[in-house]
């Protein structure tokens, strides 16, 4: 068998590749491809020939002994090897399987085209190499997957907590602004100042309920979706803004809102996407500038646009500043993770969250939301 493999290495190869060109493309480089099946061949011939010497235990050494083992061979240490580049590849388990099983196929329809004997002995031989190959690499696949895959859940728990994190912050220190400016003030609760308290323990209470549901469900946070004021919304996103724009030094400009518009979501969702955006913005504003927020109608859509005076942003940033934990500006202070909540919460209610940069001033954060209108 191991003339019949050497003579016709080749074309057994191309038999493979042609098998494999028949599967879902994967993209792979010439060294990927030599350690799949043109290296198990050539140990294979290698193995074959051993046994023919007067020293035939020594192929165990090449391709390991019937049923596996504890010390790994030559044709597992490549089968490993070529296991964790099929992952990397994006391979399934089942196309590792059938890269072997390939060559095997390949070999006899080959060998009986040419009516090419083989002793049952080299059967054996070729059945124990590719079963130690097809454990090997199937095996480090699976311990590759497994740790990818933790590694990504690791990454997704840390996001979560993260934005869980983030968000009570937020409504932590909007109500602790509101209860210092009371307090400061000796001004009724029943004002605007109260209903800014109001707002942010509600707020507390809803993100830790969403946050309940989110584990009880394995799933992403539960829309609450309604129909509800544009007008109204921004009001009560103004009365928090200015308390955390009086304290940043700077002015916070809200424009008139047409009474008729209105969005369909979760307002709590909505409420924070927009709340992160104008934290940002007053976070980075320079110092005595001005933070616009306007809602507006334009054909089909409602748009929000939260304007601030950063000074412009650098080359590259504007979809980076998305990733979660990403942070631009040298105020560290947060945790990166606004904007990506904001886009997050703005794209669960069918809307899209955008950001225009303006070269030398500052930037423009665009919410674009389906347009509804109230009805009496």
């Amino acid at each position: 068998m191991h003339v019949f493999l050497a003579n016709n290495r080749d074309a057994l190869i191309e038999r493979c590749r042609a098998k494999v060109a028949q599967r879902p493309a994967r993209e792979a480089t010439a060294q990927q491809l030599q350690n799949g099946v043109p290296l198990f061949l050539d140990q294979l011939i290698r193995t074959l020939r051993m046994e023919q010497t007067s020293a035939p235990m020594n192929s165990r050494k090449i391709s390991g002994p019937s049923g596996g083992g504890a010390s790994l061979s030559e044709i597992g240490e490549t089968a490993a090897q070529h296991g964790r580049e099929l992952l990397n590849l994006g391979f399934s388990v089942d196309q590792v399987v059938h890269d072997y099983g390939d060559l095997c196929q390949a070999i006899t329809d080959l060998a009986f085209e040419r009516d090419a004997p083989f002793l049952i002995d080299e059967f054996r031989t070729l059945n124990r190499c590719l079963d130690n190959a097809i454990a090997d690499a199937v095996t480090e696949f699976s311990y590759q997957r497994d740790f990818a895959v933790a590694d990504r859940q690791a990454v997704q728990m840390h996001e979560r907590l993260g934005f869980f994190a983030h968000e009570l912050r937020n409504f932590l220190q909007t109500a602790t602004l509101a209860f210092t400016a009371a307090k400061t003030g000796n001004l009724n609760l029943s004002g605007a100042t109260g209903s800014v308290l109001e707002r942010s323990l509600n707020g507390l209470r809803d993100l830790i309920d969403h946050s309940l549901d989110e584990v009880r469900a394995e799933a992403g946070i539960s829309l609450q979706s309604r129909t509800f004021s544009v007008a109204d919304f921004i009001a009560e996103v103004k009365y928090a803004a200015d308390l955390v724009a009086q304290t940043r030094g700077c002015a916070l400009t809200v424009s008139a809102v047409d009474s008729r518009l209105a969005f369909s979501g979760d307002r709590d969702q909505l409420y924070s996407a927009v709340g992160n955006l104008l934290q940002n913005a007053l976070k980075f504003t320079h110092h005595h500038t001005e933070v616009t927020l306007d809602a507006y109608a334009l054909s089909d859509r409602i748009l929000i646009d939260v304007k601030d005076h950063c000074g412009g942003l650098p080359p590259g940033d504007a979809e980076r500043m998305f990733l979660p934990f990403t942070q631009n500006g040298e105020d560290r202070t947060g945790l990166g993770l606004g904007l990506s909540i904001a886009r997050r919460n703005v794209e669960a209610n069918n809307g899209i969250l955008s950001v225009r940069d303006l070269p030398g001033t500052g930037c423009v954060f665009t919410i674009t939301l389906p347009r509804y209108a109230l009805t009496a």
